[in-house]
């Protein structure tokens, strides 16, 4: 049965152990107990080698109740944002963060919600598919523990990724592709006070290109931004080198590959138009994933929405999870809201009741996956 108290001072226990991107060593120690004392068989991988990180990803497995080679994956993050190191604290009827950051809620509450449907598996006999549990590091800084992960491991018929906001019941079926890129754009130093018509400004090409840009919500599909720019080095020189990093997204290749287009075009054009030179590295971050209401994954969050008591909210997100990874990797995988709001903010927050209802979600994913996989 699904005990919420334990489910609560779990979660308490792992947010308070700080885990920022490639920095998961002591929360993937402490993890990596608990799915031992529940009999499961646990390793990490080395992905961590290639990025400089801390830790490998988590992998588990236990074995099915009945026989049958299709198998169920359960995944979360152990990582936070790199500012979540506040301690959190209770505030009426939620979970908030201790400090002027946020404390981690995503995506501890996802962990905290599989290893409790595991204990009431293993220790109410209920019923399931082999389980293949992933716990991810590096997904705040681009996916990288997903992406590093050995394909192979991934041999289940179906997923679910318990990363997302809003209430348990919200299932997520439909995300982006994203594409990011860093333009360095060059100019020509001078004194700014002495020459300044002797030097190129390449924070003003920079501008300029900026300002003729789509950005923002380009379309019902499309997202793009500019993220970071880095340049000049005092107010008396006229600056030389300038960095520019952005991105675009969108559920349509074509359009994404269209708005890319538009905004490393309005680079090109500014440096020429500036008297100024230019490099862009364009970076692939993962692909579009839309599962329809009638697959797998889907019919299987449904029934287990159902099985405790609420309607399931299908719905579409602009944002990249370890899902896009698995399921371009031929894994459909459905995302899994978790309960808690304002996620990568000071704002964040986790509702105590929420729970309850999340462990029950977690663990009828499981049985309702056994009868159908």
């Amino acid at each position: 049965m699904v005990n919420p108290k334990r489910m609560l001072a779990e979660f308490l226990e792992l947010t308070r152990i700080p885990s920022p991107s490639r920095r998961e060593g002591a929360v993937a120690v402490a993890v990596m107990a608990k799915l031992r004392a529940m009999g499961l068989r646990v390793r990490r991988d080395h992905c961590h080698r290639a990025f400089g990180g801390e830790t490998g990803n988590i992998i588990a497995h236990l074995a099915g109740s009945r026989r049958g080679k299709r198998s169920l994956l359960l995944n979360a993050h152990l990582d936070t944002v790199p500012q979540s190191v506040p301690v959190p604290r209770k505030a009426g009827r939620y979970i908030v963060s201790g400090g002027s950051a946020p404390f981690g809620a995503d995506d501890k509450v996802g962990v905290v919600a599989i290893l409790e449907a595991l204990r009431c598996v293993v220790e109410d006999g209920v019923e399931h598919p082999a389980l293949d549990i992933v716990f991810t590091v590096g997904e705040e800084s681009g996916l990288l523990g997903a992406k590093g992960l050995d394909a192979r491991e991934l041999r289940a018929a179906i997923g679910f990724t318990f990363d997302s906001d809003g209430r348990a019941g919200r299932v997520v079926n439909r995300a982006p592709s994203q594409d990011s890129f860093t333009a360095t754009i060059t100019g020509r130093a001078a004194h700014a006070g002495v020459a300044p018509e002797k030097g190129v400004n390449a924070i003003r090409i920079a501008a300029r290109a900026i300002a003729r840009m789509r950005m923002g919500r380009v379309d019902r599909e499309t997202t793009a931004n500019i993220g970071i720019i880095e340049g000049g080095v005092a107010t008396n020189i006229v600056p030389d080198r300038v960095r520019i990093e952005g991105e675009a997204r969108s559920h349509s290749d074509r359009k994404l590959e269209r708005q890319l287009d538009h905004m490393l075009k309005r680079l090109h054009d500014a440096a020429a138009a500036g008297g100024g030179g230019i490099e862009i590295e364009v970076r692939p971050q993962y692909r579009s994933f839309h599962l329809a209401a009638e697959s797998a994954a889907i019919r299987v969050a449904a029934a287990a929405v159902r099985s405790i008591g609420r309607r399931m909210k299908l719905e579409t997100t602009g944002g990249g999870s370890d899902a896009n990874i698995f399921n371009a990797h031929g894994v459909p995988t459905a995302i899994i809201g978790c309960g808690y709001d304002s996620p990568h903010s000071a704002r964040e927050r986790m509702e105590v009741a929420e729970f309850e209802p999340l462990g029950r979600l977690a663990v009828a994913l499981i049985r309702v996956a056994a009868a159908a996989l």
